[in-house]
């Protein structure tokens, strides 16, 4: 089931969110976790083909949403890692554009 969040729009003027913030939406997010203060999330593919294809798309999202993950890839998996530097620490951009991710695999 597509998160709410997928439906939002990335904003320019974003504040970091709380500790309580991130634990509500956290849960909105299944698989999605923290690590190192940031939102994380691997991603299994059945080859090189269908992973790249899932890194370009997720570059289309970045660019549409003027928000760029971190992604570490593989020959069958990438890990994608959203954080923004521009608060120094995670704000809804970074939940909204996790939501857009999984909403690529439903």
């Amino acid at each position: 089931m597509k998160s709410a969040l997928a439906e939002k729009k990335c904003t320019a003027k974003t504040s970091a969110l709380s500790q309580n913030q991130i634990s509500l939406l956290l849960p909105e997010l299944p698989g999605w976790e923290l690590r190192s203060g940031e939102l994380c999330k691997d991603f299994k593919f059945q080859d090189y083909h269908h992973t790249m294809a899932f890194v370009n798309a997720v570059a289309w999202i970045a660019h549409s949403e003027d928000h760029h993950p971190d992604m570490k890839v593989g020959f069958n998996k990438c890990e994608v890692r959203y954080s923004s530097h521009s608060v120094n620490g995670l704000s809804e951009n970074d939940f909204i554009c996790a939501a857009k991710v999984d909403a690529l695999l439903e």
